[in-house]
């Protein structure tokens, strides 16, 4: 087996789900991995990952409308607001998704379905620069 590990930098233009998926399938390349397990780990408290439609924009919209409105900004019992009203949002929205993602690897590829892509779902209003870790886990 072999291990390998890289750290992913993406720039977020803000709030929104940003698609990480072409990214991934990049390095795997340049590792070369047939076969194995591909750890995704998002070091943040504000952004979090998931697999979720990646050909209908739509689809897209219709989760960060949801998330919205389930965790809608402003709500006069937030306390922890330091850093302006999408904070606490932005910690409630990581909570209710996740911070980390398991895919098996198959053939030199992601085993996603066929409308699957890997989201960073970024809470914040403004710009950050997030890191992915990746992991993989290869069999030989």
């Amino acid at each position: 087996m072999n291990w390998h590990k890289s750290t992913l930098e993406i720039r977020t233009s803000g709030k929104g789900l940003h698609e990480v998926t072409s990214l991934i399938a990049k390095q795997m390349d340049d590792w070369q991995v047939g076969e194995g397990i591909c750890y995704l780990f998002l070091q943040h408290t504000s952004a979090s990952l998931l697999i979720t439609e990646s050909w209908d924009p739509s689809a897209r919209a219709d989760l960060e409308s949801f998330m919205e409105r389930i965790a809608s900004e402003n709500e006069p019992w937030y306390t922890h607001t330091l850093e302006g009203p999408d904070d606490a949002t932005s910690h409630i929205r990581a909570m209710l998704t996740d911070v980390s993602i398991t895919i098996p690897i198959d053939y030199g590829k992601l085993s996603l379905g066929q409308w699957q892509g890997v989201f960073l779902f970024e809470h914040r209003d403004r710009p950050h620069n997030r890191r992915i870790l990746m992991r993989v886990l290869e069999v030989i």
